[in-house]
């Protein structure tokens, strides 16, 4: 009975495993075997005692057909064969097995996007290795990851394998690409204050739009979620609201998969402005007067963190000037929900004596410690400061030097110490453009720049720059060190060679030059820069019809000077989200030696502020200047102002003192000018993942005044203050390729001499 309950045990298995690769042995409670000998049947690579040490079958002892389906499970888990058999013969064991094939070769098929390379580095299948089919599926999900990191999450990739003689195979990976996976819609639920265009403008995801091919940020990638998650809240809480909150992100996809819509459901919650601010201190002995002054969170002004955290910092200083350690400023927020309105209280407290150890530092491989290690303000031995820690992180990460950089603490040698841990991935910091740039009367023109940042690991900028257009060539070299004698002083060497061809005049230019400056804080938002300057400038090939006063400036002059600028800009801590102003005054003297003897004054106010729930943008500038000669000193034409764009719809050497007496009637410039100008950029209605929006413009100024006013012909040359205005409208294009900017304008007051440019366009193109 028991013989012919093994016989039907046997048909069963060999039934299975046949219909089955892999085949299951259907137990059987009563039976029980023994076996005196085990035989192994196919196996070529795999040693007979890797096979048994699997199967684990005893001989010579009673095995129960549960034990034969385990041992049978064994084998087939090792991942070492395709197909497994076990069936009893009398006293005998046979195990036949068929071991997986090699791979001969791999390939991929249907991939254009990605080359063969860089998908072969994301798998682990290796040709001359046994083909694993759950090792090939693996590797053709890694590969599925690789497109949808690049926007395609539509791809399909398929391991198939073809046979070959000696038990080989080609694994191949048939890819199907997909189309990208693009962010159809971005809406929002919630929004009250803001329209979802301005939200959209401020997210790094954008809609696909006309140039779906070119952008990349319109394609869906699930890390710019977060990223844009806390740009939305920073937003929000930078113009008043405090309770902002994102409830919840919803992104869906299209059945075919090439779409996503995205929803930000938000809650704007009220909008506080900032009533009761006070200073208190709770640490003996610490007077809070001196900290109090260093307060600029106004009352009335909307709440904003920016401003909170720029006390502190502020106040923090006050410590480290003091001699004060372990002091922490707390800000305290009371919320008076039925004014909508926040008292403030920071309050100094002591904090726990904690020190910083040091500070490790990784990941880097070209730029060098110091390089990152001085973005700190405290090094070890110093006491720890968690928001100095925070802080430091972000100066590391605005740097550009890294893709990522991730600062964190963790506990010391002892409980009073921490290490600073500064992890940071490196990103390539050189670029190599190529512009062009097109105007009326210079044509088109190309410009070369190879620029790098990073130089040598060293924080240095290296940058060289080629252009060229009709009449004018210009080729300079720059070089700057931002952290010169290990300090925040900014270093820049510049050099320069132009060449002008009778660039809407009628004659030529050629300067050449350098200059060395130094660049340093002097307050929170203002920086100035000492220079010196040396060049030598060149007024050549005038045309027989010029001007007596150009004629009498023609040659050589070399020019050796000191020089500063002051420059305040709000832009820098970006207090207000709304509004910014800047303001420069430079004067450079001239008179070290050479030929050239005069002060150069120029100053700039300016001021940009967004409008009708920061849909439009308002932007207003005052700009003036003057050369004075000194000592029997006259100016000549390229030390004078000429126009240069300063108002818009007038050609370069387009207004100012002209000799009309002269046949060519030329322009020479003036020793003064001023200008004013404002503009408005809005939306123009169009989808605004266009990056199409207009603008309109309106200029006004003069130039006029000259050392030397008798022309052609003993005549005296007008330069009196004549007004130029002028409007007009702009339309504004956000390329991948670049900016672009059309300028249409119409000259409303202006000379009958007066050359015009209604139209002008500006072309910068980087890639």
């Amino acid at each position: 009975m028991s013989k012919k309950l093994g016989k039907r045990g046997v048909a069963l298995v060999t039934a299975l495993t046949i219909s089955v690769p892999a085949g299951l042995l259907v137990p059987q409670p009563a039976a029980a075997y023994v076996f005196n000998d085990v035989r192994i049947e196919g196996a070529q690579r795999i040693e007979p005692a890797t096979i048994l040490s699997y199967a684990n079958i005893a001989r010579g002892q009673d095995v129960s057909a549960g034990e034969l389906n385990d041992a049978l499970q064994r084998l087939q888990n090792s991942g070492l064969f395709e197909t497994v058999e076990i069936v009893p013969q009398g006293g005998m064991l046979v195990i036949r097995v068929r071991e997986y094939p090699t791979i001969n070769q791999i390939t991929f098929e249907g991939n254009r996007r990605i080359k063969d390379e860089q998908l072969a580095q994301g798998i682990q299948s290796q040709a001359r290795r046994v083909y694993q089919p759950s090792l090939a599926m693996a590797d053709a999900s890694n590969i599925a990851q690789a497109y949808a990191a690049e926007g395609r999450l539509a791809a399909r990739v398929d391991p198939k394998i073809i046979r070959r003689s000696d038990n080989r195979v080609d694994l191949v990976f048939e890819i199907r690409e997909g189309d990208l996976t693009e962010i159809e819609r971005i809406g929002f639920t919630g929004n009250r204050s803001y329209s979802d265009r301005r939200l959209r403008q401020v997210l790094e995801s954008k809609q696909a739009g006309l140039l779906r091919t070119l952008i990349r940020r319109d394609t869906f990638a699930p890390e710019r979620v977060p990223v844009d998650e806390k740009l939305l809240t920073d937003f929000y809480r930078s113009r008043g609201f405090a309770d902002f909150k994102v409830q919840g992100i919803a992104p869906e996809i299209a059945r075919e998969r090439d779409a996503f819509y995205i929803t930000f459901n938000i809650q704007e919650g009220p909008r506080y402005r900032f009533a009761r601010i006070d200073t208190i201190s709770q640490i003996p002995g610490v007077d809070a007067a001196p900290f109090a002054a260093q307060n600029r969170v106004k009352r009335g002004a909307y709440y904003n963190p920016a401003a909170i955290d720029n006390t502190i910092r502020r106040m923090e200083t006050v410590a480290i000037q003091q001699g004060l350690d372990f002091v922490n400023i707390e800000p305290r927020v009371t919320r008076n929900p039925h004014d909508q309105t926040l008292n403030l209280v920071f309050a100094l407290t002591r904090g726990p004596r904690v020190f910083v150890e040091r500070i490790d530092i990784e990941g880097n491989t070209t730029t060098r410690d110091e390089v990152i290690r001085r973005e700190f303000t405290s090094v070890e031995g110093d006491p720890f400061n968690p928001r100095e820690i925070r802080n430091a992180a972000e100066r590391i990460r605005a740097l550009g030097y890294f893709s990522n950089a991730n600062v964190d603490s963790r506990p010391g040698t002892s409980d009073e110490r921490v290490i600073v841990d500064v992890n940071v991935e490196e990103q390539p910091t050189g670029s190599l453009s190529f512009g062009a740039s097109y105007g009326v009367n210079s044509g088109v023109g190309v410009n070369i720049s190879l620029n790098e940042t990073n130089f040598l690991g060293r924080g240095q900028t290296v940058g060289v720059t080629i252009a060229t257009a009709k009449g004018d060539r210009q080729a300079s070299i720059n070089l700057i060190e931002p952290y010169f004698l290990g300090r925040d002083l900014r270093f820049r060497f510049r050099t320069w060679y132009s060449e002008t061809e009778a660039l809407n005049s009628d004659y030529d230019t050629r300067t050449m030059g350098l200059s060395p400056s130094i660049e340093f804080p002097i307050s929170e938002n203002g920086r100035l820069e000492l220079r010196y300057k040396i060049n030598e400038d060149k007024l050549e090939n005038l045309d027989e019809g010029s001007s007596k006063i150009l004629r009498d400036e023609e040659g050589t002059r070399l020019s050796s000077g000191v020089g500063y600028t002051y420059s305040w800009d709000t832009r820098r801590t970006g207090l207000d989200p709304l509004t910014s102003y800047k303001i420069e005054f430079a004067q450079d003297f001239a008179g070290l030696g050479g030929d050239v003897k005069s002060v150069t004054t120029t100053a700039l106010a300016g001021i940009e502020s967004r409008a009708w729930r920061e849909e439009v943008t308002l932007r207003a500038e005052i700009e003036a200047g003057a050369v004075h000669a000194l000592s029997d000193y006259d100016t000549w034409i390229l030390d004078r102002f000429r126009g240069g764009g300063k108002i818009r719809g007038f050609e370069p050497n387009g207004i100012g003192p002209r000799d009309l007496n002269a046949e060519n009637e030329d322009a020479l410039g003036g020793n003064y000018f001023w200008a004013a100008r404002a503009e408005a950029q809005f939306p123009l209605g169009l989808p605004e993942e266009y990056g199409i929006s207009g603008g309109l413009f309106a200029d006004v100024g003069s130039i006029w005044g000259l050392d030397q006013t008798i022309g052609n012909g003993g005549a005296v040359v007008d330069d009196s203050m004549h007004i130029r205005a002028s409007v007009g409208a702009s339309i504004f294009w956000t390329t991948p390729i670049g900016p672009l900017r059309f300028n249409f304008s119409h000259a409303v007051r202006k000379e009958d001499y007066d050359e015009e440019q209604n139209f002008d366009l500006t072309i910068s193109t980087r890639f």
